[in-house]
C-alpha cells in the first residue's frame, strides 16, 4: 500500500476506484466497502484509492468536544488498511480552512484533479465541504463533466456500519473484548512506545512493558488484565496486559504494561503493537505481593489458554 500524506504530487493513479471516509476501527462493515472496492478496480484493471482525513474532523470542528474517542490512533488504521490490501492510502490534513472549501471546490480539487477517479463509491448520506453542503447528488451533478462514475453504498449498510461503530465502542467501554473483536473482524489493536516504568513487575517475576500512548483521544479498555498477542518488532509473542492503577502499591496513575512471555530483549524506546484478544478480569486490591503473585500466575494460564484456542 502506498501511503501518502497530503494531495501534493500523487503518482499517476490508473483507473482509481475512490472511497472517502474516517474508518475509525477498519471493522466488519468497512472491511464490505474495501472488498467492493476491489472487485471494482479489478473489473476495469485499476487500483483502490482510500481518502481519509486527520486529524479526525470532528475533533477540528468541535475541538471542545471531549466525548470522541477513536477505536484506531492513525498508526493503526495505516496498518489495518495495509492489512486489507487497499493500493492507495491518501491522508488528507483536515484544518477549518480545509472545512470551509465549498463543495464544487472539493470534488475539482480534492477529489478529480489530484486522483481523477473512475469510480467514486460513497454512502448515501455523506455530506463533504463548506457547512456540510456537498452530498452525493452534488457528486452525481458533476459526473458527466468530470467523468466518473458514482456507485451508492445503501442506506441499510450505511446504518449497519454506524450501528457497528457504536457498538464496538459501546463493547470497549464494557471491557466486552470478546464482542468486539466479532464486530470489528480483527483484534482490538493497542500501540505506543516502551518506557521506563517502576520495575515492580519484575521483582514479582513478571517483567513488563510500559506503555505509553500518545493519542489522547483513543479509546482504552477498562482497568484490568487482557490476553494480547505482541508485536515488539519482528515476529509476535504472547503475553498480558495490564490496565489500571496498581491499587495494591496505591497508585495514582493509570499504567499500561504487558508481560511479553519468553521474551527478554531491551526495548526502550520501540514502538510496540498489541492485539487485545480478551479481558480475563477486572483489577484487584491484594493484601500483599505474594497474593498478587499467586493470581498473576493464575491469569498466565487463562491467558495461555486463550492464545492456544486462537490456533
Amino acid at each position: 500500500m502506498q501511503v501518502h500524506r497530503s494531495l501534493d504530487r500523487l503518482p499517476e493513479i490508473k483507473n482509481a476506484v475512490l472511497t472517502i471516509g474516517t474508518f475509525d476501527g477498519v471493522h466488519c462493515g468497512h472491511q464490505r466497502i474495501i472488498n467492493d472496492l476491489h472487485k471494482r478496480a479489478a473489473a476495469i484493471r485499476g487500483e483502490s484509492v482510500l481518502l481519509t482525513f486527520h486529524p479526525h474532523p470532528r475533533l477540528v470542528i468541535n475541538p471542545d468536544d471531549k466525548t470522541l474517542k477513536l477505536l484506531t490512533t492513525l498508526d493503526e488504521k495505516i496498518a489495518l488498511l495495509d492489512r486489507f490490501g487497499i493500493d492507495h492510502l491518501i491522508i488528507v490534513p483536515f484544518s477549518k480552512a480545509f472545512s470551509q472549501t465549498e463543495p464544487d471546490v472539493y470534488i475539482r480539487d480534492v477529489l478529480v484533479a489530484p486522483v481523477r477517479p473512475r469510480v467514486i463509491v460513497i454512502g448515501y448520506n455523506h455530506h463533504f465541504g463548506k457547512d456540510r453542503k456537498g452530498n452525493i447528488e452534488t457528486l452525481r451533478k458533476y459526473a458527466e463533466r468530470y467523468h466518473y462514475e458514482v456507485v451508492e453504498i445503501s442506506k441499510q449498510e450505511v446504518e449497519e456500519i454506524a450501528v457497528s461503530s457504536s457498538k464496538i465502542r459501546k463493547a470497549v467501554y464494557e471491557g466486552d473484548i470478546r464482542l468486539a473483536r466479532k464486530l470489528l473482524g480483527h483484534p482490538y489493536p493497542l500501540s505506543g512506545t516502551v518506557i521506563k516504568g517502576q520495575q515492580i513487575g519484575k521483582k514479582l517475576g513478571y517483567p513488563t512493558a510500559n506503555i505509553f500512548i500518545s493519542d489522547t483521544h483513543k479509546l482504552i479498555p477498562p482497568f484490568g488484565v487482557y490476553a494480547v498477542k505482541v508485536r515488539p518488532g519482528n515476529g509476535e509473542k504472547g503475553g498480558m496486559l495490564y490496565i489500571g492503577k496498581r491499587p495494591t502499591f496505591a497508585g495514582q496513575e493509570r499504567s499500561i504494561e504487558v508481560n511479553i512471555f519468553d521474551f527478554n530483549e531491551q526495548i526502550y524506546g520501540r514502538f510496540i503493537r498489541i492485539e487485545v484478544l480478551e479481558r480475563i478480569r477486572g483489577d484487584m486490591y491484594f493484601e500483599d505481593k505474594a497474593a498478587l503473585a499467586r493470581q498473576m500466575d493464575a491469569d498466565k494460564e487463562a491467558t495461555l489458554e486463550i492464545l492456544k484456542n486462537q490456533g
